[in-house]
């Protein structure tokens, strides 16, 4: 087995489904081929992905940037009215208030691992 093939480091990334698509599509860009897990969370049962890469130690910090810059926790700014009764004649009138919300988050173990073989 060449030194430049040697995948030593185990990579489990929970993604969620928003940002699956731009995550393993840049990730392949950068030469790095994934596995793909479907999966729920606990919490919010919500659908996500769990990536699985095996990588080269020297390329790990690499790939955990890539995790980061595409399925990493943002802040949106978002436009919420508040809330008056209906029959309000100042209803129409309100103005939107813009709310900083934390979206996307990636979970990521890396883990050793002993031995990695394509057939």
């Amino acid at each position: 087995m060449e030194t430049a093939n040697v995948h030593n480091k185990l990579i489990l990334a929970v993604v969620q489904e928003d940002d699956y698509d731009t995550t393993v599509s840049e990730l392949n860009q950068n030469g790095f081929f994934v596995t793909m897990l479907s999966s729920t969370g606990g919490f919010w049962k919500k659908k996500n992905f769990t990536i699985m890469l095996g990588v080269e130690e020297s390329r790990t910090g690499t790939a955990l940037e890539i995790l980061k810059r595409c399925a990493g926790k943002r802040k949106h700014t978002v436009y919420s009215s508040m809330a008056m009764p209906t029959a309000s004649q100042y209803a129409a009138a309100m103005p939107s208030i813009p709310m900083n919300m934390e979206f996307g988050g990636v979970t990521v173990f890396v883990l050793d691992l002993e031995r990695l073989e394509k057939y």
